[in-house]
């Protein structure tokens, strides 16, 4: 028998585990946001948000996401014509909107991030692999950027359909960043949501060896 036992929840139970609440707020009970409504999303929740996401582990603790987030109507005029067309409703309905984009340039910090290896830096002469590095890695933060933005009481409506070279020009432009994913947040309007659709059982997705 495992040390820790499984609830109906899907939460682990031992002394370390969340409660089933949390575990409802996180995962269970959080569904993708379609639409959203027009209360604000503060500064102070952001910058909790990040809090939260930036501990999460990557490798050799290269932390290359980096979040522009969009606010203003002026910065949503420039967004919305590079999003697929069945997105840009959505993202008009958000307070807030997420660009997540890999730092291909990550090493250059990596004195300051990983100090107890001095020629970390070097690791990542290759620019093929650094950017590789840099995807996988700022890919794995947006996973944590969404569960993150659950824990601080925000709906989440993360999207892949848009245009990836022109928000690479029109936001990172002579920059080493690289957009992955748009990500709408606020909070979620009355049936702006959908019912959770099937995912795998234990058996299905997990093999033990």
């Amino acid at each position: 028998m495992t040390a820790t036992a499984q609830s109906n929840t899907g939460a682990a139970t031992s002394s370390r585990s969340i409660d089933g609440v949390a575990a409802s707020l996180l995962f269970h009970d959080a569904h993708t946001a379609y639409g959203f409504t027009d209360a604000p999303v503060s500064d102070e929740v952001l910058v909790a948000l990040h809090g939260l996401m930036r501990v999460g582990p990557t490798s050799m603790n290269t932390q290359p996401l980096r979040i522009t987030f969009i606010r203003s109507d002026e910065a949503k005029a420039r967004l919305l014509p590079l999003l697929a067309e069945g997105n840009r409703p959505k993202s008009l309905s958000a307070p807030v909107v997420a660009i997540l984009a890999a730092d291909t340039n990550f090493h250059d910090h990596l004195h300051r991030l990983l100090p107890q290896v001095p020629d970390a830096k070097d690791k990542f002469a290759d620019d093929a692999a650094r950017t590789q590095a840099a995807l996988f890695n700022a890919t794995l933060q947006a996973g944590y950027f969404i569960i993150a933005a659950r824990a601080v009481g925000l709906d989440v409506g993360p999207m892949g359909g848009f245009n990836k070279a022109g928000i690479d020009a029109e936001f990172f432009a002579g920059t080493g960043l690289q957009s992955l994913l748009v990500v709408n947040l606020g909070h979620v309007a009355e049936g702006a949501n959908n019912p959770r659709n099937p995912r795998h059982t234990y058996d299905e997705a997990v093999t033990v060896l």
